[in-house]
């Protein structure tokens, strides 16, 4: 496995093990975290279909009301395609397209964000 392909593999783990989603009832808990635990939309929905071990409802939730805060909803379905298929989060990386690379922006901080909210979860 390529370095590159690590990195696409470990950022689409990361968005998983952050939480995989949250939605419109989810509701900030503070400023660091959410609870979503019914939360729904397309990242947690790739991320309940998945078959990460670490990936649950609650987690799924989570991630989807972090990405509510902060992706539009091309970006969340852009994001939620990375799940059945990391290579495609690699090929939008290494885009020299202008809006890949704005979105890869706008996403790195939602993955952060999603760990950093969500990671109490897994």
């Amino acid at each position: 496995m390529t370095q590159q392909m690590k990195f696409a593999a470990a950022c689409a783990l990361s968005l998983v093990l952050a939480g995989c989603g949250g939605g419109r009832l989810a509701t900030p808990t503070g400023g660091s975290g959410y609870q979503a635990s019914f939360a729904t939309g397309p990242i947690s929905n790739a991320c309940n279909r998945s078959d990460r071990k670490a990936s649950n409802r609650q987690l799924c939730g989570c991630i989807q009301a972090v990405a509510n805060t902060q992706l539009s909803s091309s970006d969340q379905s852009l994001a939620a395609s990375f799940f059945p298929n990391p290579q495609k989060a690699q090929d939008v990386r290494q885009s020299d397209n202008p809006r890949n690379e704005a979105f890869w922006k706008r996403y790195k901080v939602f993955a952060s964000d999603a760990e950093r909210s969500c990671s109490s979860l897994r």
